[in-house]
């Protein structure tokens, strides 16, 4: 078995259980949504971009509902900070809305150009900003509530990883009202628990499956989300190499499926809840038959807590199949693009244009 560890993005993902373990006893949980509440905003926006526009999608899908009694906190949306500040004017209006960004840098050119716009157009808006980089816009700006996450979250990789994963856990503890806050120390453990148990696992595995022409990952809900940050990861860590797509599992048949074709191999990741994965066994059982020389997996991960809380458990097998797939492919596994000039590891060569009033 190749020794994946002389990689750092590898080091990065096996570093997970302890950083969520020690995270957990550390975020005060009960003080952060405290200040949420003071903050009087009816409506949360999840923003970032890319993966950290994910971590919205798995968010406020994970917690769709919790607004509707009107007493378990404000409505959770995902918007991404690259619709913002493409078109800011068509956002930044109304009733103010808590704006919860979320950043591995913290000074991508959407991440800046998100604050300059809430300045210029809505600067009474409260801010959460969630990031792993101390020193950034997003950590020192003046403002917003800042939470800073452990430095060895800040992924010194390409793909981002423990990055995703602890900003997500972080949000998810502030807003999932269906977790006490003195409980949170404990989830973290055991999740961290888990994912330590998982990753020889899907080390061993990642081993000894074939380098795919094509990806698929496909779940509902906030696992659908989980799909699409793991088909990116798939993407971003093959150098495009590997086409990935992704797809709620409902959806796939709605003409996503015909991506399928050759040395295509699907993941689908099954819900907890069992009408949601009764869908999902009936569409495991047509890929299968559909598919013969397809590898159709559906993974083995405990779900404790539910879909949401799951959702960083499940990418973390497509991190380590990323990782194993980039090596075989002789790439740079911690710069795939290295000497591309196309992708970076903070986005750059976006020009911000002026927000008027």
């Amino acid at each position: 078995m190749t020794d994946l560890t002389r990689h750092a993005t590898f080091r990065e993902i096996l570093s997970q259980p302890a950083i969520w373990r020690d995270w957990g006893t550390r975020l005060p949980v009960a003080d952060l949504r405290h200040w949420i509440t003071e903050t009087g905003a009816t409506e949360a926006w999840f923003c970032g971009a890319g993966t950290s526009a994910y971590i919205g999608d798995i968010l406020a899908a994970g917690l769709e509902g919790q607004h509707l009694d009107g007493k378990t906190g404000p409505r959770l949306r995902s918007v991404p900070t690259t619709d913002i500040v493409a078109r800011p004017k068509a956002y930044l209006t109304g009733a103010p809305k808590l704006v919860v960004s979320f950043g591995r840098s913290g000074n991508s050119t959407e991440s800046i150009g998100l604050l300059d716009a809430l300045d210029t157009l809505a600067p009474d808006w409260p801010r959460l900003n969630i990031t792993c980089n101390a020193t950034s816009a997003l950590a020192t700006r003046p403002g917003a509530k800042v939470i800073t996450l452990p430095e060895a979250t800040h992924d010194q990789g390409f793909a981002m990883t423990s990055s995703f994963s602890t900003m997500l856990l972080t949000a998810a503890a502030l807003f999932d009202i269906g977790l006490a806050p003195n409980d949170a120390p404990a989830r973290f453990a055991t999740l961290a628990d888990t994912l330590a148990a998982l990753l020889p696992r899907f080390t061993a595995e990642a081993a000894t499956t074939r380098l795919p022409a094509r990806a698929v990952f496909l779940g509902s809900g906030p696992l659908a989300f989980a799909a699409r940050e793991a088909a990116l990861k798939v993407m971003e860590l093959s150098a495009g190499r590997i086409p990935a797509l992704w797809d709620s599992t409902l959806g796939f048949r709605h003409g996503p499926k015909s991506f399928t074709q050759g040395a295509t191999d699907l993941w689908l990741f099954r819900s907890s809840d069992p009408l949601t994965r009764a869908y999902d066994d009936d569409l495991l059982a047509e890929l299968r038959t559909q598919f013969p020389h397809s590898t159709v997996a559906a993974p083995d991960i405990p779900q404790p807590f539910g879909d949401l809380w799951s959702a960083p458990l499940h990418v973390a097998l497509a991190q380590v199949l990323a990782v194993q797939w980039s090596d075989a492919l002789g790439l740079d596994v911690d710069d795939p693009f290295a000497g591309q000039g196309t992708l970076t590891r903070v986005v750059s060569g976006v020009r911000l244009h002026k927000v008027t009033p």
